[in-house]
């Protein structure tokens, strides 16, 4: 069936299977099914929504509510949630319980969630686990040395990176894996020294790469496979590879016109109409060792899932942002893992929880809970008060039909829908939009975002623009003094101020990289641009002008094919 989307209007359409999954993972009580009706938004509304509880990349200073120590927080200062130092979060000094309370019947659920938030202390970070000198970070586990590094696991001396895993020495990443040396790569997977490259594997000692495999010693080169010494996809001897890339890293002129050359390459060769590897039956890319899995993205060992993202062994799951590994039953969820079964509507739920509805930050063997946030190895609990299993089954029904009477109020006081199977909107969520990531996927205006209703956090003095003087910045990184550490530069993009800290200046040295002239936001913000959205499009296989879905919008001028005829033609 058809439906319109109630935040911006566009079409969708909600299959018969989609209905049977919102069947199956409807909660029963006394034998009695409580439907989760179909959605309201559309699933990119809805992705949008999940997102703007998503703070990945901003941290803050403020002080433990708890102990008064001055610690790193996801959490402003000026905001009036209670936050506590991860480790104090986790220990015994306090319990959630304490901030139970009865649930109003004469007031929306939601609103009576997010009182509850403001009460219960929040985790500073999120994720934090087995770091070894790696305080700057969020999303990260067992890492070591690494500074602003974000959803980041087993990584040691790396630099301004997200979503990389089991790398070393490498700065200024996007979706990197088992990479060493790297720098400003892009999906790049068990590389060496490789800079400036997108979907890379197995490649060395290399600049300005894109869909390579297997190869090394190469500048400029698109869609080679075990090719050493090529200078835009033609042979060279190692004399003149060396002399190029030497040019290029020095002179910023020379690397700007190799960088123009080596687009209008990646434009004169075909392209896959979605990355991904062994999958059956799926739509979306970025997807491997998947089948049946659609609408998705950045997906890998999944089964049965859709509208999902940064997901990893997990089955029957739909619209679930992160992380899986592994989780079953799964709808409307954000950072939800390390073994998750039938959680629905809740936000960073972890470690062996099952049978959640609208639970935030509730871990460590958890289930069977409604509307709780803060809670660990509890069971039969509605908004932070402990109830009897007998309780928990009379009450949550009535909850349900309460939440299905009430509409969900939109914040220019129109109604949309039902509380019942929704995902907690934007106004509750406990960040401004420019916060989260949802502001780069779904860029807005302060304007557009105060309109809506949704917070806007302004820029503190340290973010805005710098007025100090300007820092001259050698060209190459030979002219380049250890006092570079001890100055602030100001970004030649945006104007903001940013600084070079000493393992970064070592790095550039070895790598014989000039110093980057861009604040590492502005950086992250280029590097994301290099993939395509989130989004699917209808097009013809350029080859067998065989229907594609693909990220590929018809007006992007690539030339994009199908996988057979990618396959026959490249390989």
């Amino acid at each position: 069936m058809k439906q319109a989307c109630t935040h911006c209007s566009a079409e969708f359409e909600i299959t018969k299977d989609d209905l049977a999954f919102y069947e199956k993972v409807s909660p029963e009580f006394g034998g009695k099914k409580y439907l989760i009706p179909p959605p309201t938004l559309c699933p990119e509304c809805r992705m949008q929504r999940r997102l703007i509880w998503r703070n990945e990349r901003k941290l803050y200073h403020r002080k433990c509510d708890l102990t008064g120590k001055q610690i790193i927080s996801l959490y402003s200062a000026d905001k009036l949630h209670k936050v506590y130092n991860h480790a104090d979060w986790y220990s015994d000094k306090w319990d959630a319980l304490r901030y139970g309370r009865e649930i109003d019947f004469s007031q929306p659920f939601f609103e009576q969630f997010k009182e509850l938030m403001l009460e219960v202390p929040m985790l500073s970070i999120n994720l934090q686990a087995g770091n070894e000198n790696c305080e700057f970070t969020n999303l990260t586990t067992r890492n070591r040395n690494c500074y602003l590094i974000f959803a980041a696991n087993d990584n040691e001396d790396c630099y301004y990176c997200t979503y990389l895993h089991r790398s070393r020495n490498s700065l200024d990443c996007f979706f990197i894996f088992d990479c060493e040396s790297c720098y400003e790569c892009v999906d790049c997977y068990s590389c060496n020294r490789l800079f400036h490259s997108q979907y890379g594997q197995n490649c060395s000692d290399s600049l300005l790469l894109y869909d390579c495999r297997n190869c090394s010693h190469c500048f400029g080169c698109v869609s080679l496979v075990s090719q050493q010494y090529s200078l835009f996809n033609e042979p060279c001897s190692p004399e003149d590879f060396q002399r190029a890339v030497s040019q290029a890293l020095s002179d910023p002129h020379a690397f700007a016109d190799a960088k123009a050359r080596f687009e209008t390459l990646k434009l004169s060769l075909p392209h896959r109409h979605m990355a991904g590897i062994s999958n059956e039956d799926v739509s979306g890319d970025h997807i491997s060792f998947s089948k049946h899995v659609h609408y998705s993205y950045d997906i890998t060992y999944c089964e049965d899932c859709k509208f999902c993202t940064w997901l990893h062994r997990a089955k029957e799951c739909y619209d679930c942002y992160a992380w899986g590994i592994p989780g079953e039953l799964g709808y409307e969820n954000h950072l939800c893992g390390n073994t998750f079964y039938n959680v629905r509507f809740s936000e960073s739920c972890w470690n062996n929880v099952s049978d959640l509805l609208y639970c935030r930050y509730c871990v460590n063997g958890c289930k069977h809970l409604f509307g709780c946030i803060g809670l660990q190895k509890r069971e039969y609990c509605i908004l932070n008060k402990q109830y009897s299993k007998e309780e928990y089954e009379k009450l949550v029904p009535q909850i349900i039909e309460h939440m299905r009477k009430t509409p969900l109020r939109l914040p220019d006081g129109s109604f949309a829908g039902q509380e019942w199977g929704e995902f907690p909107p934007a106004t509750v969520s406990p960040f401004a939009y420019n916060e989260t990531i949802a502001q780069e996927y779904f860029p807005l205006t302060k304007d557009e975002v105060l309109k809506r209703g949704w917070q806007w956090r302004e820029e503190g003095a340290e973010e805005k623009n710098y007025l100090g003087p300007v820092v001259d910045v050698p060209e190459s990184i030979l002219g380049v003094t250890d006092d570079i550490t001890k100055q602030i530069l100001a970004c030649a993009a945006t104007g903001k101020p940013y600084k070079i800290i000493p393992q970064e200046l070592k790095f550039y040295r070895e790598m014989g990289l000039p110093i980057p002239r861009r604040c590492p936001e502005q950086r992250h913000k280029e590097r994301m641009a290099l993939r395509n959205p989130r989004k699917l499009w209808t097009r013809a296989c350029a080859k067998c002008s065989k229907k594609i879905e693909t990220t590929y919008a018809p007006e992007k001028p690539e030339i994009v094919y199908c996988e057979e005829c990618y396959l026959k033609t490249m390989y």
